[in-house]
């Protein structure tokens, strides 16, 4: 099979690879579409030591079951593979499974036109839902669960929130559409790329600031969700959150800098970690993209998976302004 490889630092290849050998218990899938995700990023600029080359990155995917239990059927893959059976996913928080795994990590992931994995990592699709669209429920996955964990310990009604979002790649702007969709009428975006601003404007109603021309206001938010995760987005979320607020930190970019946690103690700030979705987070967010809730989802930009190096070059050197990059294999 065809498959976009991590070879190297900064190295894509598009080549031929072995077909994938499902074991018991496993769905052998053909791969329709998949999005590039910012942690594959990291890979290939050799920032994960996790994801050793040569590897077949890519989590955000949509396929069909060639063999399994429902040979036919179009699905979304649930990336995250855990034990089942720990405390942590018997308490319906797979995500910090200690076993857990995930496709395009220790195992082949899903640039490629096949993958092979858990049935139970399967989740169909609604009758006519385009894979492009669909390929964003992992990404959106990971907005909702941040912006649900949010909603536990605000002060007041998230809807009666002034909302900070930092980067607008997919994650970012997805966590945004959510809180629009809960009702938050206060939202600002911050993001450096002027061509991912620009498009942005084209689909969304948001405000979209350079924060390196327009720092944002000064504790003037009572939500700020960091979809970067870098030293100097963690020190302006800490700047823009108000006197007992809240920073959701999702953002992996670096791990570099440090915290003011006197004035965060000051100031009564709340700073929760967020580290991807449950299945139920998964399934959900299928569901609002599915019905519109979250826009017109334009601002996707489509490749076929045989110019996915390309696509990784243009996002490094800053000159893409899609937020997301979806490669198919058709």
């Amino acid at each position: 099979m065809k498959a976009l490889v991590y070879t190297a630092n900064q190295e894509m290849t598009y080549r031929e690879e072995a077909e994938p050998s499902p074991v018991s218990g496993d769905a052998l899938v053909a791969i329709e579409s998949v999005g590039i995700c910012g942690s594959d990023m990291h890979a290939y600029l050799g920032h994960d030591e996790r994801r050793v080359p040569p590897l077949i990155l890519g989590h955000e995917a949509v396929g069909t079951v060639l063999e399994g239990s429902n040979p036919g059927q179009r699905v979304v893959l649930n990336p995250l593979i855990t034990c089942g059976v720990c405390d942590q996913c018997m308490s319906g928080r797979q995500n910090l499974c200690a076993e857990r795994d995930l496709i395009g990590m220790y195992r082949a992931g899903a640039f490629a036109e096949k993958i092979a994995l858990p049935e139970g990592s399967l989740i169909p699709l609604p009758e006519g839902m385009p894979g492009e669209h669909a390929s964003l429920t992992e990404p959106g996955a990971t907005g909702l669960h941040a912006v649900r964990l949010a909603e536990r310990v605000v002060s007041r009604p998230l809807s009666e929130s002034r909302a900070l979002v930092i980067g607008a790649g997919s994650v970012g702007l997805l966590t945004a559409l959510i809180l629009q969709d809960k009702g938050v009428e206060n939202i600002i975006i911050a993001e450096t790329n002027p061509l991912r601003r620009e498009l942005v404007k084209q689909y969304c109603d948001f405000e979209l600031l350079d924060p390196r021309q327009q720092p944002p206001a000064v504790q003037g938010f009572d939500c700020v969700f960091d979809a970067v995760g870098g030293a100097l987005t963690r020190e302006q979320a800490i700047q823009a959150t108000k006197s007992g607020g809240v920073i959701v930190h999702i953002g992996l970019m670096d791990n570099e800098g440090s915290m003011d946690v006197r004035s965060m103690t000051l100031r009564a700030i709340t700073f929760i970690g967020t580290y991807t979705y449950t299945p139920v987070d998964l399934r959900a967010t299928l569901a609002k993209l599915h019905s519109g809730a979250l826009g017109s989802l334009g601002w996707i930009e489509r490749r076929p998976l045989a110019a996915g190096a390309e696509a990784f070059t243009e996002l490094l050197q800053g000159q893409c302004a899609a937020p997301k990059i979806v490669l198919l294999t058709g």
